[in-house]
C-alpha cells in the first residue's frame, strides 16, 4: 500500500453526512483534492470550510444523483476544478425497509432511483473521463444487506444486490486500468435508519444500531485502504461489520 493520495481527485456522492463526509474529511487529510456532492450545500459548505482550514483542497456541487443531468454537471465539475479524475466514490444511497404487504411502491421507486439509478449515472459520467486518462477507481458503497436478505429489507437487499452486480461487471468491461471496488459495510452509526417510518421495521433497525455499529470513519478508512493500493492491484470487496454484529 504505497500509492501516494496526494493530489489525488476524488469525487463522493452523498458527502454531507455520513460516510461520504468521513471519507472526504480522510482524504484530504491525506493530501487528496476532494469534490463532495449532495443536495444539503449548507452542510457541504461547512464541510468545504472545515478541510480548507486544515490546509486541504476541496470543492463542493449540489448534486441529487436521481437527477442524470446533475451527476453528469458534478464529474464535469470536478474536472473543470482539478483537471481530472481520479476517483469516483458512489456513496449516496437510501433505506426504508418495510414488509413487502405494506406496499410501499414510493419508496421502492426511491431506492431505486437513489442506489441504482445513481451508481448507473455515476458510472455513465465517470467512465469516459477514466477511459480517456488510461486510469481510474470506481468505488461502489452498498451493504451487508447486498450479501443475506431479511424479512422488511427485500427491495432494500434487491437494490444493494443489483450494484454489487453492475459494479463485478463494471470491473470485467472497464479494466484492465480502471479498478471497481465494492464496500459492504454492516451497521454504522450515521443518517441512513433515521430514513425508515416509524413501525415495526424502524424499531427493529433502532434496535439492532443501538447494540452493534461502528463509526464512518470506519468505512472511510477501508475506501482510503482501497484507493491507497499500487495501480496493478484492485481490492473488488470489502465487507466491513461491528465485531457485535452477527449477520
Amino acid at each position: 500500500m504505497s500509492n501516494s493520495l496526494q493530489g489525488r481527485v476524488v469525487a463522493i456522492t452523498g458527502a454531507s453526512s455520513g460516510i461520504g463526509e468521513a471519507t472526504a474529511r480522510l482524504l484530504a487529510r491525506s493530501g487528496a483534492f476532494v469534490v463532495l456532492g449532495a443536495r444539503r450545500m449548507d452542510r457541504l459548505s461547512s464541510i468545504v470550510a472545515d478541510i480548507e482550514r486544515e490546509g486541504g483542497r476541496a470543492i463542493a456541487l449540489e448534486l441529487d444523483v436521481q437527477q442524470r443531468g446533475q451527476v453528469q454537471a458534478f464529474v464535469d465539475g470536478a474536472v473543470r476544478e482539478f483537471g481530472r479524475l481520479d476517483v469516483l466514490v458512489n456513496n449516496a444511497g437510501v433505506m426504508l425497509v418495510a414488509p413487502l404487504s405494506d406496499v410501499k411502491v414510493d419508496q421502492w421507486d426511491q431506492m431505486i432511483d437513489v442506489n441504482i439509478r445513481g451508481v448507473l449515472y455515476g458510472i455513465a459520467a465517470a467512465l469516459p473521463v477514466m477511459q480517456a486518462q488510461g486510469s481510474g477507481h470506481v468505488i461502489t458503497v452498498s451493504s451487508v444487506a447486498g450479501h443475506k436478505v431479511g424479512p422488511g429489507f427485500a427491495v432494500y437487499c434487491g437494490t444493494k444486490f443489483a450494484v454489487r452486480a453492475i459494479a463485478e461487471g463494471f470491473r470485467q468491461e472497464a479494466g484492465p486500468h480502471i479498478r471497481s471496488t465494492v464496500i459492504s459495510p454492516g451497521a454504522v452509526a450515521t443518517e441512513l435508519p433515521s430514513h425508515i417510518s416509524a413501525g415495526p421495521a424502524k424499531d427493529a433497525v433502532e434496535a439492532m444500531y443501538a447494540t452493534a455499529e461502528i463509526s464512518a470513519d470506519a468505512v472511510a478508512g477501508a475506501i482510503v485502504y482501497a484507493i491507497s493500493q499500487t495501480p496493478d492491484v484492485d481490492v473488488n470487496e470489502i465487507i466491513i461489520r461491528p465485531t457485535a454484529q452477527t449477520f
